[in-house]
């Protein structure tokens, strides 16, 4: 998971986590107080941001997205040309296959089979560096990502940031913050 914190020193860092474990300890000895939660008790700031969010809103993800379809769409209509010639010829076999004698029709299917490793394999292959490429390229957006995170963080003096949830509360949710961020160029 990754979390974006507020920069401290290691004693600074000691005294913070032996503060929020006072805290912790506190709270729990008298019990849980009503209307807040344990991290805002113990003074704690916290933020959540949706990677999901970002991946679709972001003008970096969206330009590495059309990046990723136009660099991959010749080889796109390629497979579908080849996958179309397969369907084809499988289909003209299958018509004629009562008339033709039994060595074209074995041929026939022969070269249909090669045809279909064929295309199995470059299918595979363009799946591959497909899958390769769109990591690599979000890979990079993730990473302006957690710089953007983590320029908010600071400068809102945020103790952390989660980027993986199962539930938020939309008050703690700075998207919106970070996806202006990613779309100013920033």
């Amino acid at each position: 998971m990754n979390i974006a914190t507020r920069t401290l020193s290691a004693s600074q860092t000691l005294r913070a986590r032996l503060g929020l474990a006072g805290a912790v300890l506190a709270v729990a000895s008298v019990g849980w107080l009503p209307g807040s939660s344990l991290a805002q008790q113990a003074g704690a700031k916290i933020g959540f941001v949706s990677t999901e969010r970002i991946m679709k809103d972001a003008n970096p993800a969206k330009a590495a997205q059309a990046k990723i379809e136009q660099d991959f769409a010749r080889r796109d209509k390629e497979m579908q040309a080849l996958n179309a010639r397969l369907r084809s010829a499988s289909e003209k076999l299958d018509k004629e296959a009562a008339v033709l004698a039994e060595s074209d029709r074995a041929r026939r299917q022969r070269e249909i089979a090669e045809m279909d490793r064929d295309f199995q394999r470059r299918q595979r292959e363009f799946r591959e560096d497909l899958n390769q490429r769109r990591n690599e390229e979000l890979s990079a957006v993730l990473e302006k990502a957690n710089r953007a995170i983590k320029e908010i963080a600071e400068r809102e003096k945020f103790d952390l940031i989660l980027q993986e949830a199962v539930y938020v509360s939309p008050r703690l949710d700075i998207t919106e913050q970070v996806v202006k961020l990613l779309n100013s160029g920033k």
